[in-house]
Parts: C-alpha cells; structure tokens; sequence
C-alpha cells in the first residue's frame, strides 16, 4: 500500500492547497494525511479504491483541523517567490517569452480566484473531478450521495464559468 499511496501526493497536495489556501499548511496536511493513513493501513480493505480512501482522509482531517482552529485563525505566509525566465538567445523570442508568461500569469491568478470563490465544497468537488475521481468516489470521499456531488458540481462549474467569462473568445 505504501508505494501506491504515495503516487496520490500530488493530487492531494492540489486539493489541500486550495482547501488551506496556503502551500505551508498544505504540506502539513498532506503529511498529516499520509500519517494518519499508513496508522489505519490496518483499516484498509485491499482491493477497494486507495485514492478516493486517502483524498477522504485528508478532508476529514481539514475538517477537523478547521474546527479545532476556527477560533484561532492563522494569516497566511510570504509566498513571494517568483520563477525566474531561463536565458533565451534571442531578445525577440525572450520578449515574446516574457508576455506569454505574463498572460499565463494573469490567467492561473483569475483561475485561482475563480476557484477560491467557491464554497469549500464547490472547490472540493472541482479539484476531486480534475484529479479524475467519479463521481461515486467524490461521494465517498465527501461522505454524501452522488446526487449532491452531482448538484455541487453542476454549481461550481457554473459559478467557474460566471466567474471566468472575461476569458471566453
């Protein structure tokens, strides 16, 4: 189970970073998830579907973790970091370089903030369906029926597509 479970940290680490809102605590509850996991392996039933059991584990233990702290809220960190432009050897191809990471910029910002608009479970359900779980495991996870997973869905998409209308053609 070990070696497969890990193949799931970056799906769970996307999830986690847009439920923390903040890449420090995402790690940390990635790795709180994968503790928690490898202490209940024992729970385990091989065989039934490992990635929709650990993306359940890391919600539930947001929730709990988002419980226990909401009346002691954390600000986020100094995420400022940004990449630099590999040398390119020619000034036209590094301008062009250059806008084009500018525009991808200013469209993976939009596509964050379309995404941290959502509700919790409207982000949870988006990132769970890009991480291509069915919507059958989505329930699992979310503990709930496939018809509200169905519902949120439809809803977020909807809301991600009001939200990002700026960038239709």
């Amino acid at each position: 189970m070990g070696r497969e479970a890990l193949a799931y940290a970056d799906g769970l680490y996307n999830l986690a970073r847009y439920l923390t809102r903040n890449e420090s605590d995402a790690e940390d509850l990635v790795q709180e998830t994968y503790t928690r996991a490898f202490n209940a392996a024992a729970q385990f039933t091989p065989g039934t579907n490992l990635k929709a059991w650990l993306f359940r584990i890391l919600r539930n233990t947001f929730v709990s973790h988002y419980r226990r702290e909401r009346h002691n809220p954390v600000t986020g960190g100094l995420d400022t970091v940004t990449p630099s432009l590999p040398p390119a050897a020619d000034i036209g191809r590094q301008r062009d370089s250059i806008e084009l990471d500018r525009l991808r910029k200013a469209a993976s910002e939009d596509i964050e903030r379309a995404l941290m608009g959502l509700s919790e479970d409207g982000r949870t359900v988006i990132l769970l369906d890009l991480e291509g779980l069915t919507e059958a495991e989505t329930a699992q996870v979310l503990g709930c029926a496939v018809g509200t997973v169905k519902s949120r869905l439809s809803r977020a998409r909807a809301a991600l597509r009001q939200a990002l209308r700026d960038w239709e053609t």
